[in-house]
């Protein structure tokens, strides 16, 4: 299955901030918006992404002080992204290589969508059950 077969089934909704919001504003937007990270924007252009475990992090280093940092101070700057045309496979591999578990997608420049490994794993599910099915109908119809 491609990246684009996910976001047209879950959307192409990307909860971004700005690299100048405060880490308190981006825990909240992930409590808010129930979701394990958020993309750093710029204008229109991808400048980090900021998970959970990031969060954690910077207050387990700085204590409670660190929540009025801006997200730039501990987002990831090396995004790994994904491409529209890339297969589940693939992004699995790349993400348990890297240990991630967000990935935006872009097409050129464009940020288009986000994967997580949730969305991978329920895809791969949803692929080997319907394989399952396939087999038992033509066991069936043996």
């Amino acid at each position: 299955m491609l990246v684009t077969e996910i976001l047209k089934a879950k959307g192409d909704t990307v909860f971004t901030m700005a690299p100048d919001q405060t880490v308190a504003a981006a825990a909240g937007e992930l409590m808010q918006r129930r979701v394990g990270a958020v993309v750093v924007l710029d204008g229109e252009r991808v400048v980090g992404i900021l998970s959970e475990r990031d969060i954690v992090a910077v207050i387990a280093r700085e204590g409670a002080a660190a929540l009025e940092n801006a997200v730039s101070c501990c987002m990831n700057q090396e995004v790994v992204y994904a491409r529209p045309n890339e297969t589940v496979d693939v992004l699995m591999g790349r993400m348990t290589d890297r240990r991630i578990r967000h990935l935006p997608v872009v097409h050129g420049e464009k940020l288009c969508g986000i994967v997580s490994i949730g969305d991978l794993v329920k895809s791969k599910i949803g692929e080997v059950e319907a394989e399952a099915r396939g087999l038992k109908a033509y066991i069936s119809a043996g």
